[in-house]
């Protein structure tokens, strides 16, 4: 009997293929970073080529590290970063362009459109989304509008699109020679393209956005009996394994959360920030600019939807700290620097390099550093770079209750940020609730190897799985409300002062 799950975890900035064993440890791990493509300001691009080379090696990495063989694993999930948008040949694998990554701003004009003509919320009904540049069906539009030889391609049935799970679900089960053409339901709810009550396509919508459908995946369940298709033995595994699970990154990591009730929460600190609220088998529709989204599905069942917060930049700030300002070397030192001082001296960073997602979406809004006096040092700005991660996040806290009509009581934590403790009690201390970091906090690929578990009886159900999870380490509010609410005023504050920069 194999002994373990194999996941994918295709990020932003970098492929990781992580072993899991029964009780959900990591037993091997090989990660590569990819580059990142800027060819004009507020585009973003990655080489879809090169993230396919890269899961080849980090899986032959992982397995190569831990003596794990590829027949030793029960089956593969991925998780993704979700809305980057690939186009390519059917017959040939080649990409027609450069994958759109879903921070890029360039459909900005597409989305004025579309906005212009029912306003910016003319599908959230359908989709539980508003119109813009963050999801992938305006990417779809401006690939075929500027793409030589795309939109023909589309109309013949020749080009492929998926986002990246499903460009590398494609690779992985054959390719060119009937690699299956699938997405599961929680990415094809971020295209704007889906409809939530049916979970297919959308035809009205479609037509609307100048789609043709015969371009797009066959949309899945997360947790599928019914394997899509199996790895080659020609491929990097060495072995044919059922391919069988995904979900999108954030949703992966409230399934590794094991956020199964209604009412469970999680944030990811990653390269943007993402809060997530199980609101059980009902789409609960946002007036507080969250999106409705799926958490995930089972075959056979109905979907589990979530309310949920995107932040565009989180993670993203601090290697902007270290990469462009060369404030520090390596991405752990902020919390090192900011240390050196007790608070930010009034300054306030506000990422808003792509304009600000939730509960703004604002694409005219850019980044802005205010408060600034002489007395501010590097270690203000370190300290300053932390808190907006969680001044952010009480944004996206705020919008929730109103929604949900419920208030937060705690917030389960993960990603790379969340071994930053100043950061997590700052957190706890502006949102005035206990965070709570599990033991294992590689979450969003544990999601994915527990939809790739469950799809083949690797794992009995959610039961086991909440029998997974323990605490590493909680956070209890220590700040007075008096600091708390100050420091959040000066925060709207801030952001107000990044709205209309761009005209």
């Amino acid at each position: 009997m194999a002994k373990y799950i194999g996941a994918l975890d295709l990020g932003t900035t970098s492929n990781r293929f992580i072993i899991f064993n029964h009780e959900g440890q990591v037993v091997g791990l090989d990660q590569m970073e990819h580059e990142q493509i800027f060819p004009k300001p507020g585009w973003v691009e990655h080489d879809p080529l090169e993230i396919w080379k890269n899961t080849q090696s980090v899986i032959r990495g992982a397995l190569e590290k831990s003596g794990v063989s590829g027949t030793d694993l029960a089956a593969i999930g991925i998780t993704n970063q979700r809305e980057t948008a690939v186009m390519w040949d059917r017959h040939t694998g080649t990409p027609y362009a450069n994958a759109i990554v879903w921070q890029c701003t360039r459909t900005d004009g597409i989305c004025n459109r579309l906005s212009s003509e029912g306003g910016q919320d003319r599908f959230r009904e359908k989709t539980g989304l508003p119109i813009a540049t963050y999801f992938s069906g305006p990417k779809v539009r401006w690939i075929l509008d500027n793409v030589p030889d795309a939109r023909d391609a589309a109309d013949k049935g020749e080009a492929l699109f998926g986002t990246i799970e499903t460009w590398i679900i494609w690779w992985l089960t054959g390719g060119p020679d009937g690699g299956a053409h699938v997405t599961d339901v929680t990415n094809a709810s971020r295209t704007l393209l889906m409809n939530l009550e049916t979970l297919q396509w959308d035809p009205e919508i479609l037509n609307i956005m100048g789609i043709p459908p015969q371009v797009l995946p066959r949309i899945v369940p997360s947790i599928d009996q019914n394997t899509w298709g199996h790895t080659q033995k020609t491929g990097p595994l060495n072995a044919t394994i059922p391919v069988c699970g995904a979900l999108g990154d954030q949703q992966a990591a409230l399934v590794g959360q094991a956020c199964f009730d209604i009412g469970d929460a999680k944030n990811t600190y990653g390269t943007g920030c993402f809060l997530l609220l199980n609101t059980g088998n009902t789409p609960v529709p946002s007036t507080k600019g969250l999106l409705t989204t799926v958490g995930y599905q089972m075959r056979g069942e109905q979907p589990v939807f979530c309310l949920e917060g995107s932040i565009a930049i989180a993670g993203a700030l601090v290697q902007w700290l270290r990469d462009n300002l060369g404030l520090i070397s390596s991405a752990p030192e902020i919390e090192e620097l900011a240390r050196t001082v007790d608070d930010s001296a009034g300054a306030y960073v506000v990422p808003a390099f792509s304009g600000l997602f939730a509960p703004y979406w604002r694409s005219d809004a850019r980044g802005a550093i205010v408060g600034l006096t002489r007395f501010v040092n590097k270690g203000h700005l370190a300290r300053a770079v932390l808190e907006s991660t969680a001044y952010q996040s009480r944004d996206i806290v705020e919008a929730m209750n109103q929604d949900s009509g419920v208030d937060l009581t705690q917030l389960k934590v993960d990603g790379g940020m969340v071994t930053n403790n100043l950061l997590m009690q700052f957190q706890a201390d502006v949102l005035d609730v206990t965070v709570i970091r599990p033991q294992v906090t590689e979450t969003t690929a544990l999601g994915a190897a527990y939809a790739a578990g469950l799809a083949v009886n690797f794992w009995s159900g959610l039961k086991e799985l909440r029998k997974n999870w323990a605490v590493d380490h909680t956070w209890h509010p220590q700040m007075d409300e008096k600091h708390r609410e100050e420091g959040y005023r000066y925060w709207q504050k801030a952001v107000r002062r990044t709205f209309n920069w761009i005209e």
